[in-house]
């Protein structure tokens, strides 16, 4: 089976029907991020803490166990970096998770890293200066639009079933229009 074609409710599903443990689909997305490093979309990994959490209950729900990523973009986890794509903040550890990820995490989603997103957000293309441009997995020489582009890349290109995003000017449209995926808003 290709993981990389199953969205959240499939993986859930696996995991339910006992044809797949939490642990073994998060080390696949896991390969995944790994294998398509030359996209620039995963820019902080949370592996450890995401095994650790993938051991442990993740309760019965429909997306319990499933394989998430964060946009590094007002999602603070607790102990992890938060850059916001910004020089200003390359050593910014965030203090607390906010309620957004707790959700996140109380529905069972495994965190396994933080997305690529342009500085503070403010731009329609994801080409930080602190971690440098994502690929589009779609269509290389052009750009994964802005600011969820690490977000989009990484769902467009298989590595999780979904990936947070945000959205005031066009931020989750334009980058799922760009990369071909869904985006919600």
């Amino acid at each position: 089976m290709d993981l990389s074609t199953l969205d959240l409710i499939g993986h859930g599903d696996l995991i339910r029907r006992r044809e797949a443990t939490a642990l073994e689909l998060l080390d696949a997305a896991i390969a995944r991020i790994e294998s398509e490093r030359r996209l620039n979309a995963v820019i902080c990994d949370l592996f450890d803490r995401a095994r650790e959490r993938a051991r442990g209950a993740l309760g019965d729900g429909p997306l319990a166990g499933a394989p998430f990523l964060l946009k590094d973009l007002g999602e603070p986890v607790a102990g992890a970096p938060e850059r916001m794509g910004s020089v200003a903040l390359r050593d910014h550890v965030s203090a607390d998770s906010s309620e957004v990820v707790a959700r996140y995490e109380r529905a069972g989603l495994l965190i396994a890293g933080k997305t690529n997103t342009p500085e503070w957000g403010n731009h329609c293309t994801t080409e930080p200066v602190l971690f440098g441009p994502t690929i589009n997995p779609r269509a290389p020489d052009l750009s994964p639009g802005g600011s969820s582009g690490g977000s989009a890349a990484a769902v467009a290109a298989g590595v999780v079933p979904a990936a947070s995003g945000s959205d005031a000017t066009g931020s989750i449209r334009v980058p799922a229009s760009a990369c071909g995926v869904i985006g919600l808003k």
